[in-house]
């Protein structure tokens, strides 16, 4: 039995979060909202409306556009204008929460700056199922997005993450992934780490271990489908400071400064700067009892 209009919504814009995996998982605001609105977008309007067969939604001859990175632009003002002639407007994500590495992002600020609500429907998200599996702290974490493809790159954006205090979230392809978690173990040191894949489907997933192993693990039984990863914190806390400089020691000895802060910073899995100025600091000295 098809689910009848629950009545008219104010204008403006519903951003409705979809299941990321399994049907049920959709909210019974989500459902009320996608039977109610005068025009429903979404980034992709075949999944939208399999999802609106399962649950008995009918369109009832309302349209169903199409809204995502390849034509924003042109639908935008389509979109606007029909806020301006007091509609209700959905956009659904193709699957998760809408603005988390999707397009809404553009829509929902022309929106806003045009004068007109925007309310949120919250529901599914990859991102906080992955943190809620992972066993990794959930007090402060980060969430990146994909990173370039490109790996000089994404080593750079590796390079930029690694001084965050957060446990950092990450979105991957089934082909990049190994490569990504190995360009991580050496830039970010071997911390522990989680992978997540099909999230709420049938062949969910998520292995747990540090990040030279994961990386390991990604090359001998590669992944399939979507794929979140996840990193701890630097375990550099348990580090103790006379390792360090002993460490740094050690590398001056073969290394310039610069090389001798890089590679102990990686191979302790601590932050990069304080080991930088205990190696310049080092160096100072040993230059300065040369000269005595």
């Amino acid at each position: 039995m098809a689910i009848a209009n629950k009545g008219e919504l104010a204008p403006g814009l519903y951003l409705v979060a979809t299941p990321i995996g399994n049907a049920r998982d959709i909210t019974l605001r989500a459902l009320d909202l996608l039977a109610s609105a005068d025009l429903l977008a979404a980034e992709d309007t075949r999944s939208l409306r399999r999802l609106m067969e399962i649950h008995g939604i009918a369109p009832a001859g309302r349209r169903v556009i199409a809204y995502h990175d390849h034509n924003g632009a042109r639908m935008r003002p389509q979109i606007l204008q029909a806020l301006a002639e007091g509609q209700s407007v959905v956009y659904a994500s193709e699957a998760g929460t809408p603005m988390i590495s999707d397009p809404g992002f553009d829509l929902a600020r022309a929106v806003t700056e045009a004068g007109f609500p925007v309310t949120s429907a919250p529901g599914p998200s990859a991102v906080v199922a992955a943190l809620t599996l992972a066993g990794l702290p959930t007090d402060r974490f980060h969430f990146a997005g994909f990173l370039p493809n490109a790996q000089g790159a994404r080593r750079k954006a590796l390079e930029g993450l690694r001084e965050l205090d957060a446990t950092l979230v990450l979105y991957e392809s089934p082909r990049r992934v190994a490569a990504l978690l190995t360009d991580a173990s050496e830039i970010l040191g071997p911390r522990p780490a989680a992978l997540c894949r099909e999230l709420t489907k049938k062949f969910e997933e998520t292995r747990r271990m540090a990040l030279p192993e994961l990386a390991a693990s990604c090359e001998s039984d590669p992944p399939k489908g979507e794929i979140v990863v996840l990193i701890g914190k630097s375990d550099s806390e348990k580090i103790k400071e006379s390792d360090v400089e002993q460490a740094v020691k050690t590398a001056l000895d073969r290394m310039s400064v610069r090389d001798a802060a890089d590679f102990v910073s990686v191979q302790l899995g601590v932050k990069r700067r304080p080991v930088y100025q205990l190696a310049m600091r080092l160096a100072a000295e040993r230059d300065s009892d040369g000269k005595e």
